[in-house]
């Protein structure tokens, strides 16, 4: 994994971290995603714009399609992730969802794409998976009921962005499909979706955006941006080091909910997120 992919990662990850702690203080639902999505457009369009002159992007059958299947995705992870951080901790949904991720991607990227991992990346995603299996209370996810719907929050979370992540590596890797192109389209996509409900809920959309009018900016900029930062390293890097390596937000995410939120657990949490940058480390290498 080259530096330039580490570095587009690490910044990735802080970007998101930050973004799902808007999210979770925010305990919104879907009015909050069509709000910042619709943002995200607004923001976005001028450097859109820009790109569509200056390198003459053009639609494709196939790029019409991974917008449409992109956006299906994520227009699902995003509602249920606000859904997740109603009902459980930013540290326990977050770190359970962006551990289940990447490990499905991995393992389907290995099984099926044909991408080689030398034995001590492997080591890493092992690291990583049971630093987050960690955070997330252990053996204790299994045992104490009042988690268990937050916890089946986060692994289905977690399936979502396998899928997704998978799905958009083959666009912009296989079908050359420009990333900001893609994932823009897929946000206009996602709000168009979106329309008919929020038109029903109108007065909702006025009270997150009187509420959390801060929050709503600060994800419309972030969440876009940071996942613009994994597509471009998606173009030139294998899947099976992207997914892993994203999850050093956990790490960020962790320290968010425990000091910030006030979560608790921090000690336990802390370490086994070392666990996490130690995994990212060897999948550097």
């Amino acid at each position: 994994m080259s530096l330039l992919a580490l570095a587009l990662v690490l910044l990735s990850a802080v970007m998101h971290a930050t973004w799902n702690l808007f999210a979770k203080r925010t305990n919104g639902g879907a009015t909050f995603v069509w709000l910042y999505d619709l943002l995200s457009v607004i923001i976005y369009a001028p450097i859109m714009l820009i790109l569509f002159i200056t390198l003459h992007l053009t639609f494709t059958p196939v790029a019409i399609l991974f917008i449409l299947g992109s956006a299906c995705f994520h227009l699902c992870y995003f509602i249920l992730l606000q859904r997740g951080y109603r009902i459980g901790d930013m540290s326990l949904v977050y770190p359970l969802a962006r551990g289940t991720g990447p490990m499905l991607t991995t393992i389907i990227a290995l099984s099926f794409f044909g991408e080689h991992l030398p034995w001590y990346s492997i080591l890493g995603v092992a690291l990583i998976v049971v630093g987050i299996f960690i955070i997330s209370g252990g053996t204790r996810l299994f045992r104490v009921k009042e988690v268990h719907t937050a916890v089946w929050y986060g692994l289905v979370i977690g399936v979502l962005i396998a899928c997704y992540t998978l799905w958009d590596k083959q666009g912009v890797s296989t079908y050359h499909i420009f990333p900001i192109m893609l994932y823009y389209y897929t946000i206009i996509v996602r709000l168009v979706l979106l329309t008919p409900y929020a038109l029903r809920h109108r007065k909702l959309i006025l009270q997150d955006w009187r509420a959390h009018r801060g929050e709503v900016v600060g994800v419309a900029i972030l969440s876009p941006l940071s996942y613009y930062l994994v597509l471009i390293a998606l173009t030139f890097t294998q899947v099976s080091y992207i997914a892993p390596a994203r999850e050093i937000g956990v790490l960020f995410g962790t320290l968010m909910g425990t000091h910030l939120l006030s979560e608790g657990e921090g000690e336990r949490r802390l370490l086994a997120a070392a666990m996490i940058v130690l995994g990212v480390v060897a999948l550097a290498i």
